[in-house]
């Protein structure tokens, strides 16, 4: 660990071993991402086919969060790496690096997608209020 910590968002990438199921890898990445000795989960999602598994995203402010990462808890028997990330220094450095994303590389924007999003039953975020 370097001398002096900076704050920083860490990709989180957590492979189950290959005989849990789908349910049971859902529950423990969950349980992982909610500790909030971690720090503050900013993304997540599950991984739909074989291996299970998942990502996170953490904002980590302190050694002790960091250290955490490592630790796996629910995630024991796992594979589970942990990467700093370069440019999201922060949970909103995070939200902003995707904004920047759409807009430099894809020359898109989030409301020019959400705009033109066919009418799924599979997109949950379409049923939030």
């Amino acid at each position: 660990m370097p001398a002096s910590f900076k704050q920083r968002c860490y990709l989180v990438y957590a492979l189950a071993p290959e005989s849990t199921t789908a349910a049971d890898a859902n529950d423990a990445l969950n349980a992982y991402i909610e500790d909030r000795r971690r720090g503050i989960v900013v993304f997540h999602d599950h991984f739909s086919r074989g291996p299970h598994g998942g990502v996170a995203v953490f904002e980590v402010r302190s050694e002790e969060e960091l250290r955490m990462l490592d630790d796996a808890g629910p995630l024991a028997g796992w594979q589970l790496d942990a990467h700093p990330l370069t440019f999201s220094l922060a949970a909103v450095g995070f939200v902003e690096q995707t904004h920047l994303t759409l807009r430099e590389y894809a020359k898109t924007s989030l409301d020019e997608l959400r705009g033109a999003e066919a009418d799924d039953a599979r997109f949950w975020w379409r049923r939030r209020v």
